[in-house]
């Protein structure tokens, strides 16, 4: 008896362990009032980083394997409209993790889209100088995908990721991104095929303390065998805990087209860990707005 009991015990506490989840809600929301050269004043959603809502969680299977899903809704803050076609448009896939890494399964980031935007100046904006770059063009969540990102070594890490086009011509989507990011030092090198098109990436920085020093280099293959060239110099300065200020340059070049370049200038300022307004100017020539210039709000919960 006393035995069936123990055994009894021993189930109803591995079943309890298998059972263990935690589902999180969270966000963002993000908005700007800009005003480009030649137009009014516009407001539009996501400034830096898209608003969004989404519910994500996990389920400790045992033996260090856990089960995961992410469910993400994209929205536009301005008009409360869904951002794109799909409700849960950037991204709903569900995963198994472990020490072997991630595989994940579903509409998901490419591991090109990992590092893509990861040292571009000031703070990846659309007052971003990289808003004359080509390489930004890739499909950054194809749908039907498979992706897989590996344990961390040593600060270096990698991941793959494609798609089943089914059957729709061009639509298939294949990246790969190979990274450290190990104390000051961040590097990374990605590439993605989409069809016929060919992208690949290279990021780096590095962290003085009093500076962030920021670099990047795109290549664009097009289909009809253009290419472009594109890279990028910038720098992060934070002047007070609050207030971080941020510069960069960027150059882009298509055969057979003038040199695109823009350069810009822009500030965060931290009214808590989750809240920060953001403000700055951006000039552009061959591509982009020409000149623009504006100031947002980001809060995420």
């Amino acid at each position: 008896m006393k035995k069936s009991l123990i055994a009894l015990a021993l189930l109803g506490s591995v079943a309890g362990l298998a059972q263990a989840q935690s589902v999180t809600l969270y966000g963002l929301v993000d908005v700007v009032a800009h005003k480009d050269k030649g137009a009014g004043w516009k407001m539009t959603s996501g400034g830096v980083n898209q608003s969004r809502l989404g519910v994500k969680g996990s389920e400790d299977l045992g033996g260090g394997l856990k089960a995961n899903f992410l469910l993400e809704h994209g929205f536009n803050l301005d008009t409360g409209t869904t951002a794109g076609s799909a409700f849960w448009g950037r991204q709903a896939y569900v995963s198994l993790s472990g020490g072997f890494g991630e595989v994940k399964f579903g509409k998901i980031w490419s591991a090109y889209d990992d590092i893509s935007g990861a040292t571009n100046p000031v703070f990846d904006s659309v007052l971003s100088p990289t808003a004359v770059w080509a390489s930004t063009g890739y499909n950054a969540n194809p749908n039907n995908g498979v992706y897989y990102a590996s344990p961390t070594f040593g600060g270096v890490s990698a991941a793959v990721s494609t798609n089943a086009p089914e059957g729709v011509s061009g639509a298939r989507s294949s990246a790969a991104h190979v990274k450290y990011d190990g104390g000051p030092i961040y590097a990374g090198v990605a590439y993605q095929r989409d069809g016929d098109t060919k992208f690949a990436r290279l990021n780096a920085s590095y962290d003085f303390g009093s500076v962030k020093l920021l670099a990047g280099y795109g290549h664009v293959k097009a289909a009809d065998e253009t290419k472009t060239n594109e890279w990028t110099l910038g720098a992060n300065v934070p002047v007070t805990a609050a207030v971080t200020v941020s510069a960069g340059y960027a150059s882009s070049k298509t055969e057979g087209a003038e040199r695109a370049t823009g350069v810009s200038l822009g500030a965060t300022y931290a009214l808590s860990k989750r809240t920060f307004v953001y403000g700055g100017y951006l000039d552009t020539k061959n591509a982009g707005p020409d000149r623009r210039y504006g100031a947002g709000l980001q809060h995420a919960f």
